[in-house]
């Protein structure tokens, strides 16, 4: 289940151009969406204006510090406070900015604790003076509005060099996937029935035992939803009711930040709170919501500006969304990127599902194709979570490659140190790699770990559905066993363990269940006939390191160098 991210930026000559990948691309309408037509011109929108920060490398620098447990400032996790102080546009930067909004009339701005974005609300005839090129038209779809411009803007070169991106402008949201979808899928794959993963299959298989529960009083876990997507706590209280009676657990979420939507509860929103809560037990959760409801408002974008806003905020996020890296422009990237060490330096865990197109395809000229990773998943400083199934579809076996677990090597990303030694072993060992001309052998290679994805039982508007498979389901189930280390770490005094990778990758496999049978889906062409990746003993970009065996894991997690 995927939804598109945020807002991109390119830069070209003086100008900067959002969502926008070249000067002469039109910016395509999805075809189902509907133009009603141009909107008023007093109408109010609310625009997002990310200033340039100062000291990334420096963040950069001290994120791998506090995260490498071989450092002296491993755990040594910096506040907001902190982060802010490092990071906060120069003065400069923020007086151009407010002089270029306050000379078009744009007073009513709100900015964060790091002071890198500003939100700000003008009528739509002040936004459209303010970026030249810009016609905000009001689209529909299945009973939800946007208001969207469907052509490129320009921002004067004195204030180009002080924006990273301005957020609001031209992201449409694709169709989410619905309950028939989910279903159909996975019987013309010619899955077998099986009983189907719960709770209780998860905790047999990655030996969570009854007593494997939260009880630190600092801890918290969360999932974060966007557009049309609500748990409702009836359904919440029923899955537990059904699939939690052999373990401690909570049945409420303990806050949501932001507003639920009516309606029927989403299939995503379920799945995530279900299963974190479930595999996670008794650790208190949140849920960060964003219905989007603010026609010029865009979700994934308010979820980033809260992690900046508050001091108090859970260790481990998880969240089930992802776009084609080739969709978003470098620029946009790099700063979700900064986004995400920003998080990570105050000693979060950021997950993110790593989709579930397999290796994915994109079609080139004559008749070539490629590879195409996704984003977040591809960004270097977030842990990429893939899915697996059982071999035996009757019982708890060892567990095999999902054919649609997302993965393979980024286009824009270089990869990272942590990584090197892990994926260059791949590659060299092993003979059936697809040709080089479809994957970027020195790019940020993922997944990093992976669990269970397919086959589970989720209740929804109260039934219990079957057959609902992807990555969505595999990222909150390893995001609320981290939960569980960072519980025990907590009881030790220790600090949460923060960004996961370099000490993930440093441990080599230990505490995981090595995947090594199945491949991935990609291109349906005669070079590769549909076959991504393969799994492989140690890391593969198929499964990355494996599942989780929870006491391994633990005692490899716990134990301090």
């Amino acid at each position: 289940m995927r939804i598109l991210l945020a807002f991109s930026v390119l830069i070209c000559s003086s100008l900067v151009l959002s969502e926008h990948l070249e000067a002469d691309q039109d910016i395509l309408i999805p075809e189902d969406w509907t133009r009603v037509g141009r909107i008023s011109s007093t109408e109010k929108l609310e625009l997002t204006f990310a200033l340039r920060q100062q000291n990334v490398d420096q963040l950069e620098d001290l994120l791998l510090l506090v995260s490498d447990p071989e450092s002296a400032q491993y755990g040594k996790h910096l506040t907001l406070e902190e982060v802010a102080a490092l990071i906060r546009p120069s003065q400069l930067t923020q007086k151009v900015v407010r002089h270029w909004l306050q000379s078009h009339g744009v007073t009513d701005c709100q900015t964060i604790l790091t002071q890198d974005f500003l939100q700000c609300s003008m009528t739509t005839q002040v936004a459209e003076a303010l970026l030249p090129g810009i016609e905000f038209h009001r689209y529909v779809r299945d009973g939800i509005s946007l208001v969207r411009s469907s052509s490129a803007y320009q921002v004067h070169e004195d204030v180009l060099q002080h924006l990273d991106f301005v957020g609001g402008v031209h992201r449409f949201p694709p169709k989410g996937q619905d309950l028939n979808e989910v279903l159909t899928k996975r019987r013309r794959s010619g899955a077998k029935f099986h009983l189907g993963n719960t709770p209780a299959t998860l905790r047999s298989r990655y030996n969570l035992t009854a007593a494997d529960v939260g009880s630190a009083q600092n801890n918290s876990q969360a999932v974060a939803q966007f557009l049309e997507q609500f748990y409702h706590p009836a359904d919440l209280a029923e899955f537990m009711m059904l699939y939690g009676r052999g373990f401690q657990h909570l049945s409420k979420i303990d806050r949501v930040v932001g507003v639920q939507g009516a309606g029927k509860a989403g299939l995503e929103a379920s799945l995530d709170v279900e299963y974190i809560m479930s595999t996670g037990a008794n650790i208190s959760t949140w849920v960060f919501t964003n219905p989007g409801r603010h026609e010029s408002q865009e979700p994934f974008l308010q979820w980033m500006l809260l992690l900046s806003n508050m001091t108090d905020i859970p260790w481990v996020h998880t969240i089930s969304y992802g776009d084609d890296e080739d969709s978003l422009s470098s620029a946009y990237m790099m700063r979700i990127n900064t986004e995400f060490m920003k998080a990570g330096v105050r000693g979060i865990s950021i997950l993110f599902a790593s989709g579930d197109s397999g290796a994915g395809c994109k079609h080139l000229t004559k008749g070539e194709n490629s590879f195409r990773p996704s984003f977040p998943a591809s960004s270097p400083y977030v842990t990429t979570v893939g899915g697996t199934s059982f071999k035996n579809p009757f019982k708890i076996t060892y567990e095999v490659t999902d054919y649609i677990s997302g993965g393979g090597f980024s286009n824009v990303f270089k990869m990272p140190d942590y990584q090197v030694g892990a994926v260059e072993g791949y590659l060299k060992a092993v003979s059936s790699l697809p040709p080089k001309t479809y994957f970027n052998t020195s790019g940020r290679a993922y997944p990093d770990i992976a669990a269970l994805s397919d086959n589970y039982w989720v209740v929804t508007d109260r039934v219990p559905i079957p057959w609902v498979s992807g990555t969505s389901a595999s990222t909150p189930v390893v995001g609320g066993i981290l939960s569980l280390i960072n519980d025990q770490r907590f009881l030790k005094g220790l600090p949460s363990l923060g960004f996961l990778n370099p000490r993930l990758y440093q441990l080599q496999g230990q505490g995981l269940f090595d995947v090594t049978d199945g491949c991935h889906l990609s291109c349906l062409d005669e070079q590769v006939q549909g076959k991504g990746f393969c799994a492989a003993p140690s890391w593969d970009p198929v499964t990355g390191w494996g599942t989780p065996n929870y006491p391994a894991l633990l005692a490899a997690l716990v134990l301090e160098k």
